[in-house]
């Protein structure tokens, strides 16, 4: 039985991929910050599913010892197969100068510091084991494409890209897969908080949500397939490519297109 590991699953994108994983038989550990949050996302992810193959895990993962700790909880479950580093936090649209330090330290922490702790601690696990597979999660800026408003969150995406091509090189002669994962604009809290935040002033994002965005149930079970039949070290597995935004443009200048879940722009 295949085992998945993936932090930050008590909901959003995360939680969606460990739903589709178990419904294809596979075994899941999910990691949050928060246990009562955990909790129900387990709790909702095994009705959902059907299955009883899944466990949460608190973590912080920009704790190096919290990491440890759900490599640890993980394989006493079984081995681990795919480790997903998926944690991730936006911040407010908004200039640098408006933003919070907190804010700022909240998204490098997790984005960033998640991303290299966690990979460090899987790397390190399955070398021992003799097997695996790492992803990380990327998302606005990791292609180069700046937005106004996302600078912190933007420049951490472009970071983690950076960082994982960096492993894939580090890595190509060993036993591990590593590789990347881009699902584009999926319609979970990271897109809708901000617009439920400040409407007015997220009003020609929504437009473009609309135009690219897709709910979890139409883009997550394509990636969790991808994922379960790669064998490919280096693999980028990304939804929403070049040709598919152009098209969808296209697409839109003789029918607007509606989103399921994005309010009405």
């Amino acid at each position: 039985m295949t085992h998945v590991v993936i932090t930050g699953a008590s909901r959003g994108i995360g939680k969606a991929l460990a739903l589709e994983f178990l419904r294809k038989g596979a075994a899941l550990t999910i990691s949050g910050r928060h246990q009562d949050r955990l909790n129900n996302a387990v709790t909702a992810l095994k009705e959902e599913s059907g299955s009883n193959n899944c466990q949460g895990i608190v973590c912080d993962v920009s704790s190096q010892e919290d990491l440890e700790n759900l490599w640890k909880e993980s394989t006493c479950m079984l081995p681990v197969n795919i480790w997903i580093n998926n944690a991730g936090v936006n911040h407010r649209s908004s200039k640098l100068i408006s933003l919070d330090i907190k804010e700022i330290d909240s998204v490098l922490d997790t984005n960033i510091r998640g991303s290299i702790l966690g990979s460090r601690v899987a790397l390190s696990g399955m070398m021992e084991q003799g097997f695996g597979a790492l992803y990380n999660m990327e998302g606005l800026g990791s292609d180069g494409r700046i937005v106004e408003g996302t600078s912190i969150y933007g420049t951490s995406k472009s970071a983690v890209r950076y960082f994982t091509r960096s492993l894939i090189k580090e890595q190509r002669n060993s036993p591990v897969i590593v590789g990347s994962i881009s699902p584009g604009m999926v319609v979970t809290d990271m897109i809708l908080e901000p617009i439920r935040r400040e409407p007015e002033k997220n009003k020609e994002a929504l437009r473009i949500f609309h135009i690219l965005a897709d709910p979890p149930g139409r883009v997550c079970p394509w990636i969790v397939k991808e994922l379960l039949s790669n064998r490919k070290h280096g693999k980028h597995i990304a939804w929403l490519n070049g040709r598919k935004i152009m098209l969808r443009f296209i697409l839109n200048m003789f029918k607007n297109r509606k989103v399921e879940g994005l309010p009405n722009s």
